[in-house]
């Protein structure tokens, strides 16, 4: 009798939940608007509705949420991807493009509908050709009515920072990947902003408690954060709700949010500076007008001066998300059924441009979905060879437990995030460790692991990720470094291939006409292949081919640089011989050089592949320095 109780109550408890769920509705018109948020330079960015700054998405624990997307930008294809939501029983409302869905190209319209069951802090942003840094990124906020930490605070606040660029995206992704760049040094941002702006006042009362939920949404730079005279308690990282922990600096690597409570002063006599600090180890240069700080303000009566932030010393040390324990107190999985190695490696591929690789592979989309492919492909689903040679696809069972272990071959830092999932963080070598070695430090990993969906692996370090496949679908992989993204480091997990065919037996009708009006194939292998070519991948996308054996990418440079010295050699010595003494007076060649630079630079800007933006103009090739 008291086990029927007690299952009535949890049938009780769950009719409650249902029926004081509402379905939230937004209504996106995906637009060109024009903004200046470091009054520096007016630009082109992408908004809804008109505007920008981009609306935050608001609703409870087990809404529905329904997006209508409209793309009204003429120019460019879009979709949208909401960071951290699993997205249960729904892979195919997930957003990457060539994942999970086709383009939504210019005057197409597009529904996400999706259940959201995650409590916590997350966002939401474009996944095609690396659009989203040209403003379509915002906050998306899931109130839980339950939380155990409600009865703490007295107030909100959101306050996404993020880094900014003067030119778009197109432009600076055909610089990144160029044989003009071939060390792949990475745009540098322009600037640092707070909620898309700078100088931000953010009126607070004395003596009250505040929830603050921070995301990074930018493109490439981590942060760092403080607020001078405050510390912060840690409640929540990428929707995880964490056992309480003091902090007096955080750090926000691109995609990383965190939740913290901050108790202001009981008087109001002064105005505090807090900072959020742009983590420069990551730029390849520095340029000589950057200003990699932005500064914002709790400000306590409006009435007093908003002081200076004070000057810290370097290294910081901002808390390590490592000491985090996760609320339920989930203890670490057990031992993997899979353990998958991946290697960060940047290197030069025969076009002479720099790639990212986990171990050999540089992600090349393939010309089918790689969910349509899962859904068209009967019981051939469970064989990862359908997917492609380029996609890096690894197949996992139902419930099976996966370890991904990231060995950086890189000196620069990465956050890895992963779709469908948070994963346990079972270890984070320091700087320099090298190959991640099992027989010594596998018992160092911890019984109740921190636990978040992106993660920070270290300058020539490796880290081990572990997590249970029990969310079906098509899940990525990937750097959350924009740039890193266009340069291929992605991976996919095709999750429990058969489940997914028996929850998703068909696609909805505006998935279809999407496809149809980009003129993407919807069935077939990789390479659109089907019938009795399902294991033929003929035809399908592929990178510039390898490099000649022992070539390494200073060879190249130097190669490069060496071509271009005997070519110029010849071409002053030929122009030499047959000018006079007053054309070589007058400079004339150097100027003609000169002019054919800029032309290809302008060609090469234009070579962004689809959907070119021509409001934006060329941007000037910046020098790469580093052994990138």
């Amino acid at each position: 009798m008291a086990k029927l109780t007690g299952a009535c109550l949890v049938v009780l408890v769950w009719l409650l939940a249902l029926a004081s769920a509402a379905t939230v509705t937004y209504d996106f018109n995906v637009t060109w608007v024009t903004a200046n948020p470091d009054g520096q330079k007016e630009r082109p960015t992408v908004g809804i509705n008109g505007q920008w700054p981009i609306p935050a998405i608001h609703v409870n624990v087990g809404d529905r949420l329904v997006v209508n997307v409209l793309n009204l930008l003429g120019n460019q294809s879009t979709s949208l991807h909401f960071h951290g939501l699993f997205m249960q029983n729904a892979t195919h409302m997930d957003g990457p493009v060539q994942v999970s869905q086709c383009p939504i190209p210019p005057g197409a319209r597009f529904t996400y509908d999706f259940v959201v069951d995650q409590p916590g802090t997350y966002w939401y942003h474009s996944h095609i050709h690396g659009q989203y840094p040209d403003g379509l990124r915002g906050t998306f906020l899931v109130h839980d009515p339950h939380s155990p930490f409600k009865d703490m605070y007295d107030a909100e606040l959101v306050l996404p920072v993020s880094d900014w660029y003067h030119d778009q995206m197109h432009n600076l992704r055909a610089i990144l990947i160029s044989k003009a760049n071939p060390t792949g040094a990475e745009p540098v941002p322009n600037a640092a902003l707070i909620n898309e702006t700078q100088d931000l006042s953010i009126a607070v009362e004395p003596g009250k408690t505040y929830l603050v939920r921070m995301v990074n949404i930018g493109a490439f730079a981590g942060q760092y954060i403080w607020f001078e005279g405050h510390n912060m308690t840690i409640l929540e990282v990428d929707g995880v709700y964490t056992q309480p922990a003091e902090a007096s600096m955080i750090y926000l690597s691109a995609a990383q949010r965190c939740s913290f409570l901050l108790t202001t002063r009981n008087d109001t006599s002064a105005n505090f500076p807090m900072v959020a600090s742009m983590d420069i180890d990551l730029f390849d240069q520095m340029p000589d007008d950057l200003n990699w700080n932005v500064t914002g303000w709790l400000v306590y009566d409006a009435a007093k001066p908003r002081p200076d932030p004070a000057v810290l010393a370097a290294p910081f040390d901002p808390f390590d998300d490592m000491a985090l324990v996760p609320w339920d107190n989930q203890t670490r999985f057990g031992e993997p059924d899979h353990s998958f190695a991946l290697d960060v490696v940047m290197e030069n591929l025969g076009d002479g441009a720099n790639y990212a690789f986990f171990n050999d592979i540089t992600y090349t989309s393939p010309k089918v979905p790689t969910l349509y492919t899962v859904l068209t492909a009967g019981d051939l689903a469970t064989n990862p060879a359908i997917y492609g040679g380029h996609t890096h696809t690894m197949v996992l069972a139902k419930d099976e437990i996966v370890d991904i272990v990231v060995n950086n071959r890189d000196p620069g830092k990465h956050p890895f995030h992963l779709h469908g999932h948070n994963f346990q963080v079972l270890w984070r070598s320091d700087d320099d460790a090298g190959i991640f070695a099992a027989a010594n430090t596998t018992a160092a990993f911890p019984a109740t692991p921190m636990r978040r969906d992106t993660v920070v692996v270290h300058p020539g370090g490796n880290m081990v990720l572990r997590f249970k496949a029990d969310n079906p679908g098509v899940w990525l992989f990937h750097c959350h470094i924009e740039w890193h993204v266009q340069s291929g480091l992605v991976a996919t997990f095709v999750e429990a291939p058969l489940d997914i065919q028996q929850s998703l037996p068909a696609l909805p009708a505006d998935h279809l006409a999407a496809c149809a009006a980009a003129g993407v194939m919807v069935e077939g292998n990789a390479a659109g292949n089907k019938g009795d070519r399902w294991l033929d991948l003929a035809g399908e996308n592929a990178p510039p081919g390898r490099l000649p054996e022992g070539f390494t990418p200073r060879g190249i440079v130097a190669f490069v640089f060496s071509c271009l010295s005997g070519i110029l050699g010849v071409a002053v010595v030929a122009w030499y011989g047959f000018a006079d003494g007053s054309e070589v007076q007058g400079g004339g060649p150097k100027q003609g050089l000169e002019q054919r630079a800029g032309t290809e630079a302008v060609g090469s800007a234009a070579e962004g592949g689809e959907d070119v933006v021509s409001a934006g103009g060329a941007s000037q090739a910046r020098e790469g320095v580093g052994a990138r």
